[in-house]
């Protein structure tokens, strides 16, 4: 199983984003060859420069998860309920290993690392959270993907006795999500197991969730219990819901106002009682590293 990491990453180690992104071209020319085949992650994380992290309360109790209650606080409150332990992924589609994989058969073999990304909710506030996880890619590299899969689908757990809202059709249970293949693959999108060096809590998606910073929250989904690889765009739960207001992409565009707010600015949780405001950043600040997945497309239809 990979290391899980403790506490003596400090955020004086963080470096700048393009450092890491060269990770895997370190690895191949034999420089880090040693820590990967361990399973130990370099100490090189994705840091906003200049942004400094939530807290843990913050981030474990300011949250959404509606399958255990619309309000911030009720996941925080109410998800202790479910159960994390034994774990298992259903991996199918166009894959050339699907199975059902364990919890502890996923992690094996896979770098764990922190990052530190901006999230931005599509509800228009945001926070700058340490995660630890590994990139999706090494898990799709894992299964092996087919020549023809062109996306990603994923589903959360249904568990009515342990999450009483999906007892409310606030959506179209089980939640479900997708990406495109290139988007999966980015080294940027992780499948994240751990919060500040610690085992992600239930209210924030336990065992493993989807992490994909340039997209609205609520494109990476929690709980992840299916990965299926598949040649047509999958169905998403909030699309589903209403696609005038949530399309497939969701990427950040400040430029691109939801029907019923603006996006151009953010509400930055844990500056106080007023709230200070900021700019909405493109991409949600990684436009470098991932506008040329979109080159050519027109991102107000695309949204």
């Amino acid at each position: 199983m990979a290391h899980r990491w403790t506490n003596d990453l400090t955020h004086d180690d963080v470096t700048p984003e393009r450092a890491w992104l060269n990770r895997r071209q370190i690895i191949a020319a034999g420089g880090l060859a040693g820590l990967a085949a361990t399973g130990l992650a370099p100490r090189a994380t994705a840091a906003p420069e200049g942004l400094k992290p939530n807290t843990w309360e913050e981030i474990t109790t300011y949250n959404n998860f509606y399958e255990f209650g619309t309000g911030k606080g009720d996941p925080a409150e109410n998800a202790h309920m479910l159960t994390t332990s034994p774990w298992s992924i259903t991996i199918d589609g166009l894959v050339d290993r699907p199975g059902d994989y364990s919890f502890e058969e996923v992690m094996e073999g896979m770098t764990v690392e922190e990052r530190i990304y901006r999230f931005r909710c599509v509800e228009a506030w945001s926070m700058v959270i340490p995660w630890n996880g590994f990139e999706l890619a090494d898990l799709l590299d894992k299964v092996g993907v087919k020549a023809e899969a062109r996306y990603v689908a994923f589903e959360t757990a249904l568990r009515p006795d342990e999450m009483p809202g999906v007892r409310f059709p606030v959506l179209d249970w089980p939640y479900v999500e997708g990406l495109r293949l290139d988007e999966a693959r980015h080294p940027l999108t992780i499948m994240a197991t751990g919060i500040y060096g610690r085992d992600i809590p239930n209210q924030n998606g336990a065992p493993i969730r989807l992490v994909v910073p340039w997209k609205y929250g609520f494109k990476s989904i929690k709980s992840i219990v299916r990965i299926t690889l598949t040649e047509d765009e999958p169905p998403t739960s909030w699309n589903k819901a209403n696609p005038r207001e949530y399309g497939f992409y969701s990427n950040v565009n400040p430029e691109v106002d939801h029907p019923r707010w603006s996006q151009a600015t953010e509400r930055v949780i844990g500056s106080g009682l007023f709230a200070r405001r900021q700019p909405t950043l493109m991409f949600n600040g990684y436009e470098e590293e991932v506008a040329s997945l979109y080159e050519g497309m027109d991102l107000t239809e695309n949204y």
